[in-house]
């Protein structure tokens, strides 16, 4: 059995651009290819690859052959580029590397940009929740990502990062009016809160910790970093927002903490698959280096979770 690399990277495209039409277009190529080299593919593994479904979803054996079509292209590269320095860098492959939304508001652009320059690739950035980026590298759609979950996973490294702090804060007229009786269980059951989407459930397990239940207020979702923190200085509902966000309000009083033990954790990690490309290596670096240099450590300065994690 041989592998077509060109249904492979149609496979890539059919899977992120969701529809077999957006991929064609990516391709420059017309459906009816797309369809054809697709359906080759799975005549060659015996197996279909993706669900036809809206979005398209790849089956088991869809992941498998987009973590080789990512390997693939990547090692192909670093080949080149060292075969070959002069060749076009039009031809350098686009790597898709997942981050949640506050990790590109606030620390992980100057790596990537360091990166991005040494390395002179495109980028593909993939903005998913922290505590969901492990499955998209998992499955094969990204090479990279910063996660929140530290479980292994096969053929990757994990390395810990750090912490991104977060304080839950309101304005406040906002605390005088839904909590003048500090944090408790029934009035942050009617309190606005402010979410970023309905996967983000940090402001829950927060107020979990303070009143032992779970509490269920009103949420506005507004799935965009910079918004996120805008609606909750103009007292749309009280949130968690990254303490060097809200730190010069804390200081000048525009906001105040919704309760006494507001600050949150989110341990950061690392998860990158184990190739030998220099690709990888250089995001590596350049993402460990801005860590330490902007990441919350523990007491030891030590990131959380010690060194690194593999496993085959």
């Amino acid at each position: 059995m041989s592998l077509d690399p060109v249904a492979l990277t149609t496979l890539t495209a059919v899977v992120r651009e969701r529809t077999f039409e957006r991929a064609a277009a990516r391709l420059h190529v017309t459906p009816s290819a797309v369809s054809q080299r697709i359906r080759a593919l799975e005549r060659a593994v015996g197996q279909v690859v993706v669900g036809r479904t809206k979005p398209v979803t790849p089956t088991h054996a869809g992941e498998v052959l987009l973590r080789l079509s990512g390997h693939w292209d990547l090692l192909v590269h670093d080949a080149l580029a060292e075969l070959v320095p002069e060749a076009d860098a039009t031809a350098s492959p686009q790597v898709p590397v997942v981050v949640s939304a506050d990790s590109l508001a606030t620390w992980i652009l100057p790596a990537l940009a360091r990166a991005q320059d040494e390395l002179g690739v495109s980028l593909d950035l993939v903005r998913e929740d922290e505590e969901h980026a492990s499955g998209l590298v998992r499955s094969g759609a990204a090479l990279a990502a910063v996660t929140a979950d530290p479980s292994p996973v096969g053929g990757c490294r994990i390395t810990p990062l750090g912490s991104l702090r977060y304080v839950a804060v309101c304005t406040p007229a906002f605390r005088d009016r839904w909590l003048p009786r500090g944090a408790r269980a029934a009035d942050l059951d009617r309190t606005p809160m402010v979410r970023f989407d309905r996967k983000d459930t940090m402001q829950h397990r927060v107020a979990r910790r303070w009143v032992r239940r779970e509490i269920d207020p009103p949420a506005t979702f507004i799935a965009s970093s910079r918004e996120f923190a805008d609606a909750v200085r103009l007292g749309m509902g009280w949130g968690m927002l990254p303490l060097d966000w809200a730190q010069d309000d804390l200081d000048s009083g525009a906001l105040v903490p919704v309760a006494r033990r507001p600050h949150h954790d989110v341990p950061l990690y690392w998860l990158a698959w184990r190739l030998p490309s220099r690709i990888l290596d250089v995001l590596t670096r350049c993402v460990l280096e801005e860590a330490r240099a902007s990441l919350h450590r523990d007491d030891s300065g030590q990131a959380p979770g010690g060194g690194t994690i593999e496993r085959s």
